[in-house]
């Protein structure tokens, strides 16, 4: 008579098969919105970022700033692609003047890599800067105009 193998002997582990623990079973989704907001804060977060997305959308975004429930939007100037488990980025960032715009760029994607992988599990595969705009330091800010709609002189 042979000695039963510990599978055996155990029976299947018991009769029940395994699955893994409960952290594993079931399909995490990350919707594009939440990566955007993600990457967003984090290329806001790096010094010589002085604004996200092109001249129109920061206009009208500052427009909608405005009204009472609008909240400023921190999804403006990026773009996320979503896959199962990678993502791409695009952003479009304004830099203030004076700063060097390959480092500020080098420093964004850090960030921002960092900054989705960490909280998301996804691997971001690329992440593409854009800089639209060159804030000088005696042009007027679309954004930050004292908060009331009016330009005080």
């Amino acid at each position: 008579m042979t000695e039963p193998t510990q599978r055996e002997s155990q029976g299947e582990l018991g009769g029940r098969r395994s699955h893994g623990g409960p952290g594993t079973r079931g399909k995490t989704t990350i919707a594009d919105g939440v990566v955007e907001k993600i990457a967003g804060l984090a290329a806001r977060d790096v010094d010589g970022v002085h604004a996200m997305g092109s001249g129109i959308s920061r206009t009208l975004g500052a427009m909608r700033d405005r009204v009472p429930g609008g909240g400023k939007s921190v999804t403006r100037g990026v773009s996320a692609e979503v896959g199962e488990v990678q993502t791409a980025l695009d952003l479009e960032i304004v830099v203030d003047y004076g700063v060097s715009i390959a480092d500020v760029a080098r420093s964004v994607r850090e960030n921002v890599v960092n900054a989705v992988e960490r909280m998301t599990g996804l691997e971001v595969v690329e992440v593409n800067i854009a800089v639209s705009d060159v804030k000088l330091p005696d042009e007027d800010d679309d954004e930050d105009d004292g908060g009331d709609g009016r330009n005080l002189q």
